[in-house]
């Protein structure tokens, strides 16, 4: 019996045991499909990617792009949201055919009335074969449906024999591909009012889709287009490509979760706000912009040119205040088409001399005494090969007047005789002056110059030293020049140009750039002041004199240059030529620095040497920039005291008198208050009036009054009158008080 108990007992064990050994293996099994589920599945994993795609979507929200600006904050590229609508005539929200044909026939009024490019009609069409096209029934088949729905309804249907009814089905093709509703893009202004429309009202059946882009707008037009730049398919250059990242600020993210067709949110907490760019505030100063492009232009189509630049530069800052490259397009149209002053080397002729100064006065010590025979225009022989002056006059020179009047063969002679045996000391000395480097705007495009480096592997080495004296052999970008007349007007410190001043996010100053010098000293002062006095002795009596010498109201140094041209396939004898002016002013304390360098063919009636070809440009930006900058011009200032006039013009009683009361005289006389008199100041200051005699018989005197007043009363008696000057009548031709013949002549001098 017992051992009955025990077997029974072992049994139970066994199976208890068993049973938790299957269920351990059972939850093994579970964990074990549990851990290749969340880890190793791909197949979970992609399903589950898939489901949670349609659930929840990313959606970019992007950054808005940072303006350039002016340096007064003017506007010169910005960016403003565009909106197109993409309607989807496939949707489902369009399947109702009456429901469409009615809202789209409204809509199709009032986008007419608002675009003004299609009449209603024309749009009412569009809606419709636009919806005919993407949304098709086909395979057309009879079928049978219940005719009611409810039991009772069917159960006497069928009684009736008329449970089932035929109805016409088809297969439905859909093409969502999106058709763009707008003629144009429109800003959100105006789609604030279009979203008011019909259809454009609602979107259930996710109708259409709403797009929208950052677009570029310049608002001043082609204006300084090549310094501004561009970025995207046509092209990256510019202000727009190199502070690309500071502009494009950074795009944001955001999570959507679906909630119906047609129909999401977005997840709180989720993705990161867009961070809208930086504004890049430029140095140029749209005023000077806009006069250097009209002058520009209009020198290039005066001379017929080819292409041109102008550049403006802040003397102590190197800051670019205007910069215009203007050049023909296919349609012989002068566009800004090519950055001419940076990316544009050439042998720039006599405004390269300025470098050969600095040399001679620097290094080799040449007084300004030092004299040449130049030959009167005629050829002379230097380093080999013959040397001539452009314009004849002069024979001996001296250095001041081989300057003024740039003589090709003394600057040639000059050198050759000091360095014909030490050139590389010559070419050593420019690099000194940075002329063998680029300025710091490589990032917009800008050349390296040339200069020659091995004087062994050049033919006819004296022959090539004498023309690099006077602005051949060696080449440079029209900036690389200016950067260093510059230097010379900065008392020898070498600045960097530049075309960015700051940046600004949100209208807070973020970066302010400061100057960069370049070379702290590219001289000694002594040097500077030698070589200024013969910049100015250029603008005073020399090739610059045509431009600068008349005006009393500013000194100027500077250097024209013209240069024959041989590049691309062109020969020096084919005529072309490059001309070029380099102006800094005040002379005394300069302020700012102007070149002008055009590219021209040798033409009849037309100018090709850089005076004619570029001074009439230089002379007009530095005329624009005195008048404009009010603190250069003198003020009158209080010194407490009392002031009284010397003079005073005659005419009417009652005016003289108000007008002497007004100026403060202390003591005003007369014997008339009505009528016509002269006025008289004496050393007192006091103002005696004296009444003239009303007689229409006799020639008034007149002397004294004002042109109007004098022509009135000699009219009055039938006078004819001529006069010349200005100021008040200080002669008449005609004795006062003797007889008035009417139609007679009388010649006034004003002074």
């Amino acid at each position: 019996m017992k051992e009955g108990k025990s077997k029974i007992k072992s049994d139970i064990l066994l199976r208890v045991r068993l049973l938790y050994l299957l269920f351990i293996g059972i939850g093994i099994a579970v964990l074990g499909r549990l851990v290749w589920v969340q880890m190793f599945s791909s197949e979970v994993d992609y399903n589950a990617r898939r489901l949670e795609s349609r659930i929840f979507t990313e959606e970019i929200l992007p950054a808005q792009r940072g303006s350039i600006l002016a340096r007064n904050g003017e506007p010169l590229a910005v960016s403003m949201f565009r909106y197109q609508v993409e309607m989807d005539f496939g949707s489902p929200g369009l399947d109702s055919l009456g429901t469409f044909r009615e809202q789209s026939d409204s809509l199709a009024k009032l986008l007419a009335s608002f675009f003004r490019d299609r009449t209603a009609a024309q749009y009412r069409e569009f809606f419709r074969t636009s919806h005919a096209r993407h949304y098709r029934l086909v395979n057309g088949r009879d079928t049978s449906v219940l005719r009611d729905e409810g039991f009772f309804a069917r159960l006497l249907n069928r009684l009736r024999g008329e449970e089932y009814v035929k109805r016409r089905i088809y297969d439905t093709i859909r093409d969502h591909t999106p058709v763009k509703l707008f003629p144009r893009e429109v800003d959100y202004n105006e789609w604030q009012e279009l979203r008011k429309y019909p259809i454009l009202n609602w979107n259930m059946g996710m109708v259409y889709n709403l797009v929208r882009h950052d677009r570029r707008i310049y608002p001043q037009g082609e204006l300084a287009r090549r310094t501004i730049g561009l970025t995207g398919d046509r092209g990256n250059y510019g202000i727009e490509a190199v502070w690309r990242e500071t502009l494009a600020g950074r795009d944001g993210r955001a999570v959507r979760q679906r909630i119906a067709r047609g129909f999401s949110g977005r997840v709180v907490g989720s993705g990161e706000d867009p961070v809208d760019g930086a504004d890049v505030v430029s140095t140029l100063d749209l005023d000077l912009q806009d006069v250097a492009d009209k002058t520009l232009r209009r020198q290039l189509e005066r001379q017929n040119a080819l292409w041109g630049t102008t550049i403006v530069m802040e003397v102590q800052t190197g800051e670019i205040l205007a910069l215009v490259n203007l050049g023909r397009n296919s349609r012989g149209e002068y566009v800004e088409n090519t950055n001419y002053a940076i990316a544009k080397r050439a042998e720039l002729g006599s405004v390269f001399k300025l470098a050969t100064m600095l040399a001679l006065v620097e290094d080799a010590d040449m007084p300004l005494s030092t004299v040449y025979d130049t030959g009167d225009g005629r050829p002379v022989a230097v380093g080999g090969a013959p040397v001539r002056d452009a314009h004849g006059g002069h024979r001996e020179m001296d250095f001041r007047t081989a300057a003024a009047q740039s003589s090709n063969v003394y600057f040639a002679e000059a050198v050759v005789e000091r360095y014909a045996d030490r050139k590389e000391r010559y070419t050593d000395f420019l690099r000194k002056l940075r002329l063998d480097r680029t300025v710091g705007l490589e990032a917009y495009g800008e050349r390296a110059p040339y200069l020659p480096s091995d004087w062994q592997k050049i033919g006819g080495a004296n022959q090539a030293l004498a023309r690099l004296a006077f602005g051949y052999v060696a080449e440079l970008t029209p900036m690389q020049m200016l950067t260093l007349y510059n230097a010379v007007a900065n008392d020898g410190c070498m600045v960097a140009p530049r075309l960015v001043r700051e940046i600004r996010r949100g209208g807070v100053l973020e970066e302010r750039f400061r100057p960069e010098v370049l070379e702290e000293r590219i001289c000694s002062p002594a040097t500077i002041r030698t070589v200024r006095e013969l910049l100015e002795e250029v603008c005073r009596s020399g090739t610059g004199a045509p431009y600068f010498r008349d005006t009393t109201l500013f000194r100027a140094a500077g250097k024209t240059g013209t240069a024959q041209f041989a590049q691309d396939g062109i020969r020096y004898s084919d005529g072309y030529y490059m001309g070029s002016m380099v102006v800094y002013f005040p002379a005394e304390e300069p302020r700012y620095t102007i070149l002008t360098t055009i590219h021209t063919r040798r033409q009849g009636g037309k100018a090709y040497y850089g005076g004619p070809l570029a001074g009439p440009v230089v002379k007009r930006m530095a005329g624009y920039i005195y008048h404009r900058e009010h603190d250069w011009h003198a003020r009158v200032g209080s010194t407490g005291e009392r002031h009284h006039p010397v003079r005073i013009k005659g005419g009417d009683i009652a005016q003289v008198r108000r007008v002497a009361g007004k100026l403060g005289s202390p003591d005003v006389e007369f014997d008339s208050r009505t009528g016509w008199g002269r006025a008289e100041v004496d050393s007192a200051a006091r103002v005696r009036i004296t009444a003239l005699p009303q007689d229409f018989e006799t020639v008034p005197d007149v002397r004294g009054m004002g042109l109007k007043d004098a022509l009135f009363l000699m009219e009055q008696r039938g006078l004819r009158v001529s006069f010349t000057g200005t100021g008040a009548v200080r002669e008449q031709s005609l004795a006062p008080n003797s007889r008035a013949v009417a139609g007679r002549t009388v010649r006034l001098t004003l002074r």
